[in-house]
């Protein structure tokens, strides 16, 4: 009877067991040919350029006129930065450019009225005492000839007359170099000081049109760093712009998927920050990241390592409340793959 019993159990055992395994097999068969892979999903996010805002003024952050987040023109005027170093600067590169044009004004003047008059006068003298010198010489000659007086007289008289011909000749070169004033070289350096020295005004000048910074285009501020009263120097930083007329999409993807993402090719993509809006953007660079994707099997495995790669992508046409950051799924991913 107990060997009955025990057979029984056994059989139910048995088919129950059967029955557990022809299940299982069931399932199994129903997963392959009901259940579909899940799709991949190829996720990217939007972003944009940033103009950095910075001057060629140093000194100290008197004021901004814009706060993070605010929609600025190219043009509108950002922050002010004062430096009492360079007003000193300025007034100083002013006061040499005025001596310099002094200077210049001087050398293409030429001599003073007086001074010419004055060297005329000497000349005239000059060429006065020449004639009479002339004159006592002839009558010496003459008187010689005659054999009045001796040649010594006669060699004295002539020696005279030389001497005051010699005197109206170099008056007369002082009087032509009065009447011409300065030296065509000493009027050419006049010049060229007065040049450098109101190039030295412009270069201060230049950077004192950085007290005002502006904004380089139409954007948003996105960052301000210093505070006011702060000091700056030469190139700091100042505030980021972002421009709204270039914003893109980048995907990093594996090569594998590239096979329809060539470029200038469209694809469609979805935003969810903007209620899931499809969209359709174009491709515009693709290049190779230089590393390897982690996600796929290495070589020991029988297949290939995969490189991925960065597609960046503009959207054809402007897109409202459109952020850097937000994430974009670039819809249908499947029908990308090899």
């Amino acid at each position: 009877m107990n060997d009955t019993n025990a057979k029984k159990k056994e059989r139910t055992l048995f088919v129950g067991l059967a029955i557990v395994i022809i299940i299982m097999v069931c399932l199994c068969i129903a997963g392959i040919f009901l259940i579909n892979p899940p799709e991949e999903t190829v996720q990217g996010q939007v972003e944009a350029t940033q103009v950095r805002v910075s001057g060629k003024l140093p000194g100290r952050v008197v004021a901004f006129y814009v706060e993070e987040g605010q929609s600025v023109k190219q043009g509108d005027t950002l922050a002010y930065i004062h430096s009492s170093t360079v007003d000193a600067k300025l007034l100083q590169a002013q006061a040499m450019e005025e001596a310099a044009a002094a200077q210049n004004r001087k050398a293409e003047a030429g001599t003073r009225s007086q001074i010419v008059s004055s060297a005329h006068d000497l000349w005239q003298q000059a060429v006065a005492a020449e004639s009479i010198r002339k004159k006592t010489y002839e009558r010496m000659e003459n008187l010689f000839k005659q054999g009045v007086i001796s040649e010594q007289k006669r060699d004295e008289a002539r020696a005279a007359y030389d001497a005051a011909s010699a005197q109206a000749r170099a008056a007369k070169s002082q009087y032509d170099l009065a009447l011409e004033g300065a030296q065509a070289e000493d009027k050419e350096a006049a010049r060229a000081q007065q040049q450098a020295a109101r190039g030295t005004v412009l270069e201060v000048e230049s950077m004192l049109e950085d007290q005002y910074l502006t904004a380089p285009c139409d954007g948003e501020v996105t960052d301000i760093y210093p505070h006011e009263g702060e000091l700056v120097g030469t190139g700091t930083p100042i505030m980021n712009v972002m421009r709204d007329d270039d914003k893109w999409v980048t995907f990093n993807v594996r090569e594998e998927l590239l096979c329809n993402l060539a470029m200038g090719s469209e694809v469609k993509v979805m935003i969810p920050a903007l209620g899931k809006m499809e969209t359709t953007v174009k491709i515009y660079y693709i290049k190779d990241l230089g590393s390897y994707a982690v996600w796929n099997a290495t070589k020991a495995s029988g297949q290939y390592d995969s490189k991925t790669f960065q597609v960046k992508a503009h959207p054809t046409e402007p897109i409202e409340n459109l952020r850097p950051g937000m994430s974009v799924i670039l819809l249908d991913a499947k029908q990308y793959e090899q």
